[in-house]
Parts: C-alpha cells; structure tokens; sequence
C-alpha cells in the first residue's frame, strides 16, 4: 500500500472529512514518525510494532566492479520490529 491508497482508503471509511484533510493527516502522522526517528526516538503503535533508529558504525567494503576498498561511513538505519500480535494474525493464528 502506498500513501495514496491509504489516504484514499481513510477517506472512504471516514466520509465526513474530505479527502484533502486526510491527507493531509497522513503526511503529518508521517512527517512526525520521520521527525522523531532523525532525534533517534522510538515510534510506538501498540499491536502494529515499533520503529527505532539505529546506528551503522562506519566499515570497509569493497567495490563490486573493481574489488577496491571503500570506506563505508557510519550512519542511521531505521529498523521496525513488529508486535506479536501483528506477527500472529500475519501467521494466521489470530
């Protein structure tokens, strides 16, 4: 599903607001996910999962077209963990 589908899928099932307000509400919701995760905060919704950020210490790698190292800097990742309750329902033992 992308932001699209989900906006327009909100709209459907809450017909009071229009269509611009809600997605309007995604990107806010997203913009705050977004925000809080580059101050390396968590992002909680119960019974969906969690998401976090994490730090990639820097490494050497190599370049696949010629085998010579390049140095890899560090930088954050955003990770998600799922709750058990999504992971059940996703294996269906809701």
């Amino acid at each position: 599903m992308i932001r699209s589908e989900l906006a327009r899928k909100l709209a459907k099932t809450h017909p009071h607001l229009s269509p611009l307000v809600v997605e309007a509400a995604v990107e806010s919701i997203l913009n705050q996910i977004t925000d809080s995760l580059a101050q390396g905060k968590r992002v909680e919704f119960r019974g969906f999962g969690s998401f976090a950020s994490k730090v990639r210490k820097h490494r050497m790698s190599r370049d696949p077209r010629n085998g010579d190292p390049v140095k890899v800097e560090a930088k954050q990742v955003p990770t998600f963990r799922a709750s058990k309750l999504l992971l059940a329902r996703l294996n269906g033992k809701s």
